[in-house]
């Protein structure tokens, strides 16, 4: 499913329009994407969980030709699955 097929599942699901829905998404995710960004850790508890991680600088080994690398610390985004997430997909 992509972007605007969920739009579509959403405004049929909920009776709104799809440009409020597709407003409302693009919304939620300038939301989430600014406040990770700043840190902040973003969670619909059961669903999924957003959060920025710090990497330590650490040394890596080019795969062709074996040398030792240094790899700097970086920060990433990190996306957590929720429980009830998780026991809906098993089944």
């Amino acid at each position: 499913m992509n972007k605007a097929e969920l739009v579509e599942a959403v405004a049929a699901a909920s009776g709104a329009t799809k440009s409020t829905v597709a407003e409302v998404l693009r919304a939620f995710e300038d939301v989430v994407v600014h406040n990770v960004a700043q840190g902040e850790k973003v969670v619909l508890s059961g669903f999924v969980a957003f959060e920025r991680v710090q990497r330590k600088a650490r040394t890596a080994r080019n795969p062709q030709t074996g040398e030792a690398i240094q790899v700097s610390a970086s920060r990433a985004p990190k996306v957590t699955i929720g429980s009830t997430f998780k026991k809906a997909v098993k089944g």
